[in-house]
C-alpha cells in the first residue's frame, strides 16, 4: 500500500476511533433507548449517513452533496435526541432551534454555491480515490459528531434544567457569531457576483475587519452553544466542551484558513494591495480598520 493510501486508512480509523471516544465521553449518565445510550445513538447516526451517501457520491465522482449532506446530518441528529431524550427542557428545544437555523442557512448557501460553480474544487484530486473520498466523509462523521457534542451532552442529560444566566449569555454570544457569518457569506456572495469585482479578492464589508470573518463566526457560534449546555456537564460529559476547541482547530489548522490562505496566495500573492492587505488585515479576530 503506498504513502497516500496508507494515509487515508489511517486517517479514517482515528476519525472513527475518536468519534468512539467523544461518544463514550458523552454517553455517561445520559438518557438511553432500548438500553443503548442516545448520545452513542447520535454519533452512529453521524457516520452511518455519510458512509450511505458516500456510496452514490463517489460512483458519480461528485461532490455536490457533500456540505448539503452535512447539514441535513447536523438537523437529523439533534431532532432524534431531543425526541428519544427522556428531560427535554426550553434549553434543549433552545439548542435544537439554533442548530437547525444554523445548519439550515448554512447547508443551503454552500448547496447553492457548488451547484452555481458546478463544483467544488477542493475535491478535484479527492474524488478520484475511494479511499481519500472514503477518509472525507468519514471526516465530515467526526465533525458533526464533536462540533455538535456538547448540544447533544445537554440534550441527553439525566435532568431537566431550566434557563438561566448561561442560557442568556449563551445565546447572545451565538446571535452573536450567527451574525458576523450570515453577513460575512452574503457579503462575500455579492463581491463575487459583481463584473467589476471578478478575479479579485473582496476587503470591504467585515472582509476589512478580518481576512476570514464567517470562519470567526461559525467558532464564535459554538462557543454560545457550549455556554448553553455547560450547567447541564458533569464527569466525563465535561469532555464534550471539546466542541468550540474543536471547531477553532479544524478551522484554523486543518481545512479552512489554510487552504484559502494557500489558494490566496497562489492567485494575489506577491500584488501590491493583497500584500497591503494581509499586512494590515488579520487573520481571524476581526479589527477595526481605523486601528491599523
Amino acid at each position: 500500500m503506498d504513502r497516500g493510501r496508507m494515509t487515508a486508512v489511517v486517517g479514517t480509523v482515528v476519525a472513527v476511533a475518536l468519534g468512539a471516544a467523544i461518544a463514550w465521553a458523552g454517553s455517561q449518565g445520559g438518557a438511553t433507548l432500548g438500553g443503548i445510550p442516545v448520545f452513542a445513538i447520535c454519533v452512529a447516526i453521524a457516520f452511518a449517513v455519510q458512509w450511505l451517501v458516500f456510496v452514490p457520491s463517489y460512483l458519480a465522482r461528485t461532490e455536490r452533496f457533500y456540505d448539503i449532506t452535512g447539514s441535513v446530518t447536523y438537523i437529523s441528529v439533534m431532532t432524534f435526541a431531543v425526541i428519544a431524550s427522556d428531560a427535554v427542557d426550553a434549553r434543549s428545544l433552545l439548542l435544537l432551534a439554533l442548530v437547525v437555523v444554523w445548519a439550515g442557512r448554512l447547508g443551503t448557501f454552500l448547496f447553492r454555491r457548488v451547484l452555481k460553480a458546478g463544483k467544488d474544487d477542493r475535491f478535484d484530486r479527492i474524488k478520484r480515490s475511494a479511499l481519500d473520498f472514503l477518509m472525507t466523509w468519514t471526516l465530515q462523521g467526526l465533525w458533526v459528531s464533536l462540533t455538535l457534542a456538547a448540544a447533544l451532552a445537554a440534550v441527553t442529560a439525566p435532568e431537566a434544567r431550566d434557563l438561566d444566566g448561561f442560557a442568556a449569555i449563551g445565546l447572545a454570544v451565538w446571535l452573536a457569531g450567527f451574525a458576523i457569518e450570515a453577513a460575512a457569506d452574503y457579503q462575500k456572495n455579492r463581491f463575487r457576483a459583481d463584473p467589476e469585482s471578478r478575479g479579485g479578492f473582496i476587503s470591504s464589508g467585515l472582509w476589512a475587519w478580518s481576512r476570514h470573518p464567517n470562519y470567526f463566526g461559525e467558532i464564535t457560534l459554538w462557543t454560545g452553544v457550549a455556554i448553553i449546555a455547560f450547567p447541564t456537564l458533569e464527569g466525563w460529559r465535561l469532555a464534550t466542551l471539546i466542541s468550540p476547541l474543536f471547531v477553532y482547530v479544524l478551522i484554523t489548522r486543518v481545512s479552512g484558513v489554510p487552504l484559502l490562505e494557500k489558494k490566496a496566495e497562489e492567485k494575489w500573492g506577491g500584488q501590491p494591495a493583497y500584500e497591503e492587505y494581509k499586512r494590515t488585515t488579520p487573520v481571524l479576530v476581526p479589527r477595526s480598520p481605523r486601528r491599523r
